[in-house]
């Protein structure tokens, strides 16, 4: 009943698309070249999560400069920004994340990113090879464009610009759950929040959405193995965690074959990393796994983590051993609310085009806007950033990761409609 009644929704939003308002589109024209430079600025001067401190300051500079409330080192290096339109209304939020990645960049562009540091004690390279930074200029681009035309604002838009979306470093806390618990969506009080990722892989001009489950929920596990150490001529006189730890890695492949209902939604289970041993000849006394688990649905989710918690400590009893699990939290669902999404899509169809909005699939990938969707209802949506004679796009997280820029505009302009047409629907 609730799959009919979102496609009836999504089939009537589908009747009327709403288009850009003239002023508007001429504004969102008008900043593209500088959406363009402030890229390629924060390309070139990426900095990591939590420590975003000079992309900061050129975000803060701007917007004050825009004369919008500005409220700085909002979770440590956020930006929370408000604009007050010429009539009273609701609140809505535009998130834009800030941070780079520990990815030395090989893309052959003028503002090639050459900026390095250290992460987990080595010495990286750092680029913004998720695209973070086309959607920090495309929400300073909104803010300039809104920010000239108050009066059609009915209510409230609030800028927030995030740090540490990648995860904030180990022992401190960051991103959208310390926005949010520092006050982001306070103050005013947020009715809605919408957000962009723009993708290397889909063709600029181009927007893909999903109402419903979008993004995985992300966990990180790490699991501890003991055995006992030997001579390794001689394993019967020991318990071998290395062998203990292939059959973990076995078993947990079993919960999603045989015990994950995939015609509902995709779930994956990865073991990206073990550490044991010293030697050749020698059976360790331990060993470490340290993986992660994605889930597109709440009660898998919940199914998948009892069962590995269930069958971690079996396993290593069964062989001789023991062994523990510790699963921590990353990301939630990212959840696009069904009613917003259709309310909203004449808004993406009138401006793109409607065979340029592109109904898509569930992603195993994770984002932490997921945590503004569990307090307000929210859209977040990704844009094209393909260009038109690439064949194989280089995927995120990669040295070779590359975005056309010619796809910006589009986010501007569909970013500051999308506001204004949410604060004035009735």
């Amino acid at each position: 009943m609730k799959k009919i009644l979102l496609v009836s929704l999504i089939a009537i939003a589908n009747l009327h698309a709403q288009q850009i308002d003239p002023k508007i589109k001429a504004a969102a024209e008008a900043v593209e070249q500088k959406v363009i430079e402030w890229r390629r600025d924060i390309h070139q001067n990426p900095e990591l999560s939590n420590r975003e401190f000079n992309t900061a300051k050129k975000i803060a500079k701007h917007l004050k400069g825009l004369g919008l409330e500005v409220q700085e080192n909002v979770a440590k290096t956020g930006i929370v920004a408000v604009l007050k339109g010429k009539k009273a209304g609701k609140t809505v939020a535009l998130r834009a994340d800030i941070d780079a990645l520990p990815v030395t960049e090989r893309a052959d562009v003028p503002f090639k990113s050459t900026v390095k540091t250290e992460f987990l004690n080595e010495k990286v390279g750092v680029s913004h090879a998720c695209g973070h930074d086309t959607h920090t200029a495309i929400l300073m681009g909104v803010a300039e464009v809104l920010s000239k035309h108050k009066e059609k604002i009915r209510g409230t838009v609030k800028f927030i610009f995030q740090p540490a979306e990648e995860g904030p470093p180990p022992g401190e806390e960051g991103g959208a759950k310390l926005m949010i618990k520092e006050g982001a969506l306070k103050n005013p009080d947020v009715d809605a929040i919408f957000g962009l990722h723009i993708n290397s892989g889909t063709p600029i001009g181009k927007i893909r959405y999903k109402p419903g489950g979008t993004m995985a929920a992300v966990e990180r596990f790490v699991i501890n193995v003991k055995g006992k150490q030997t001579h390794g001529s001689a394993p019967w006189s020991g318990v071998d965690p290395v062998l203990i730890s292939a059959k973990i890695i076995d078993g947990l492949q079993t919960i999603i074959s045989r015990e994950s209902q995939l015609t509902k939604e995709a779930a994956v289970i990865t073991v990206g990393k073990i550490t044991s041993g010293v030697r050749f000849n020698i059976i360790p006394e331990s060993a470490e796994m340290i993986g992660t688990v994605r889930t597109l649905d709440p009660g898998m989710k919940a199914l998948i983590l009892r069962r590995m918690r269930e069958m971690v400590p079996a396993i290593a009893k069964a062989y001789g051993g023991t062994a523990t699990i510790e699963i921590q939290n990353n990301t939630a669902i990212t959840y696009n609310d069904p009613a917003l999404v259709a309310k909203m899509l004449p808004t993406l169809q009138g401006i793109a085009g409607k065979d340029n909005v592109l109904l898509a699939k569930a992603t195993t990938g994770g984002e932490d806007f997921s945590y503004f969707q569990e307090e307000v209802p929210g859209f977040y949506f990704f844009l094209g950033g393909k260009s038109p004679d690439t064949k194989v796009a280089p995927a995120h997280h990669t040295p070779d990761f590359y975005i056309d820029e010619r796809g910006l505009l589009l986010g501007v302009k569909t970013m500051s409609q999308l506001a204004i047409d949410y604060l004035n629907a009735k």
